[in-house]
């Protein structure tokens, strides 16, 4: 039996406001593909209200309990595991019905937040600092509290002046109540209230807290490097309908044919320059293997032709021009691949 079956039989009859809900709530359920669940539990009226006046033009939203909200689900016919959703929907729950990108709406929802002052005992979520500058403080009992907590102060016109900005608390310290009542005193209001997206729903597929507040940028790095790895496989199997990783490939074999000429001294033009430069540097290893006994066989080595410095210098330049060439191929494969991510 499903969960919303096991409930128990109401002998009173069903107010009409609740009749209005459940029908209100079937009928946004119905409606919209996504669905936002914010969990209330310890969250202030007046912050449920912040976020409802900022968005309620964009989003239709609701206020109800867990037994109305599953069977306006049921009644919608959104099958989802029951038990899992006797898990995920606990007391009073803040819906949030949309039809676009759920972690974009999740992100606007959350951003909205309520500053708020401190209690003895809560513990700081962020660094607390207290400004330098006047106050409307008058010098008094008060004075021990600075002394406590090291604020450094000086006393001007009759009012107390914060001489320099001071750290009193850092995440995860419990807050003292001297800290707390000179918070309050000074009108600090160190901690900002919102609402929590505990789950969503997006055409009828569940996504859990874990997953609604993905890090985008790891995501794009991931993404960049299985375009290079892709890219990089399909310059190795000439794949061609992705024509950078033909040239790629172009070029890569045309260095390995100009490696191989090199190595077994094949003769044709381009490859010239290379087999001479190879002979020349194996000779010179053979020379420098012989040491005194190539002297006394009369061998010497050849000594290679000096290039003109412009020569040189030219030949340095079509390299880079090709390392650079090679360079905005891969790059523009990417965009090639993955549609300009």
């Amino acid at each position: 039996m499903s969960l919303v079956g096991q409930m128990y039989k109401r002998e009173k009859p069903i107010p009409e406001w609740k009749t209005l809900m459940l029908r209100e709530l079937e009928e946004l359920f119905s409606k919209h593909r996504v669905v936002l669940f914010a969990d209330l539990t310890g969250t202030p009226t007046f912050v449920v209200q912040r976020v409802r006046k900022k968005l309620w033009k964009k989003y239709p939203m609701m206020v109800a309990k867990k037994r109305i909200i599953l069977r306006a689900m049921k009644a919608a016919g959104l099958e989802l595991d029951d038990n899992l959703l006797d898990d995920l929907v606990r007391g009073q729950m803040l819906l949030v019905f949309a039809d676009g990108n759920p972690f974009k709406i999740v992100k606007e929802v959350e951003k909205e937040k309520v500053a708020m002052p401190v209690k003895p005992g809560d513990k700081a979520e962020t660094e607390i600092r207290i400004p330098e500058g006047m106050t409307n403080l008058t010098p008094g009992p008060i004075l021990s509290v600075f002394g406590k907590l090291r604020i450094q102060y000086q006393v001007r016109g009759g009012k107390i002046y914060i001489a320099k900005e001071t750290v009193v608390a850092k995440p995860g310290d419990v807050i003292s109540e001297d800290l707390a009542g000179l918070l309050m005193a000074l009108g600090i209001r160190p901690i900002e209230k919102g609402v929590r997206v505990k789950f969503a729903i997006d055409g009828g597929v569940l996504i859990t807290e874990d997953l609604l507040r993905p890090d985008i940028e790891a995501f794009r790095g991931d993404v960049i490097d299985a375009a290079k790895e892709a890219l990089g496989l399909a310059t190795e199997i000439v794949y061609m309908p992705v024509p950078e990783a033909v040239e790629s490939a172009i070029v890569k074999a045309a260095l390995a044919a100009s490696a191989l000429a090199a190595e077994t001294g094949f003769i044709a033009p381009g490859t010239v320059e290379d087999v001479v430069r190879k002979a020349i540097a194996e000779e010179a290893a053979v020379v420098a293997l012989l040491g005194d006994k190539a002297r006394e066989l009369g061998i010497e080595e050849a000594a290679p032709a000096a290039a003109p410095a412009a020569e040189e210098k030219a030949e340095e330049e079509k390299k880079e021009e090709e390392e650079e060439k090679k360079e905005d191929q891969e790059l523009s494969g990417l965009d090639s691949i993955f549609g300009g991510f």
